[in-house]
């Protein structure tokens, strides 16, 4: 069994013991290092992937060459590609792991079996997926409207743990901006 994804769920809907079982028959858990890669570009994304333990990144290059973060994972979130997975073409983004973590993978095969026979996993889904959705509508909006000190002070007072975690061009790439912009903010003692 895995109690922190069950006891996930349970925050939004319930499963019976055995739909739990079903469910965790059909995860496999990956332990993986630092900096490894569960998706490159120019690959198929195959799945999901529910931390368990540490902190990934999902991320493209720009045409400049620079490293550009959608979203970072970390314990109790998924991740994937949802472009890659869902349109069924190569990639366009990588996924890789931040520190040592464990994820449970969960393919898309078997998440669509799992939707027909667990007609809840298929509701808490929706519900990761709209959250996922205000989500990266909140951090657009965030960076049209906010200034780029404006963003670094109302992330790091929402999130101060996780900036102690991230390296500062890894934050600087998500919030927006270049990491000398930010080691300048930090200067400031903002």
């Amino acid at each position: 069994m895995y109690p922190e994804l069950l006891t996930h769920i349970k925050k939004y809907t319930s499963l019976t013991p055995a739909e739990e079982q079903l469910l965790c028959e059909k995860l496999e858990l990956k332990k993986l290092k630092k900096k490894e890669f569960v998706l490159e570009a120019g690959k198929y994304c195959h799945g999901n992937y529910f931390v368990v333990k540490g902190c990934l990144r999902l991320y493209f290059v720009n045409n400049k060459l620079n490293e550009q973060i959608i979203q970072f994972g970390i314990e109790n979130w998924w991740i994937t590609d949802y472009d890659g997975l869902m349109s069924k073409q190569p990639s366009t983004c990588y996924i890789q792991t931040v520190e040592p973590s464990e994820v449970l993978f969960l393919s898309e095969k078997d998440q669509a079996i799992l939707f027909e026979q667990i007609p809840h996993l298929e509701s808490y889904f929706r519900i990761m997926m709209q959250k996922a959705y205000v989500a990266s509508q909140r951090r657009i909006g965030f960076i049209f409207n906010q200034t780029e000190e404006e963003r670094y002070r109302h992330f790091s007072s929402r999130f101060p743990e996780f900036m102690q975690r991230v390296p500062q061009y890894m934050l600087a790439s998500y919030l927006g901006f270049t990491p000398q912009f930010l080691s300048r903010l930090r200067a400031k003692k903002i």
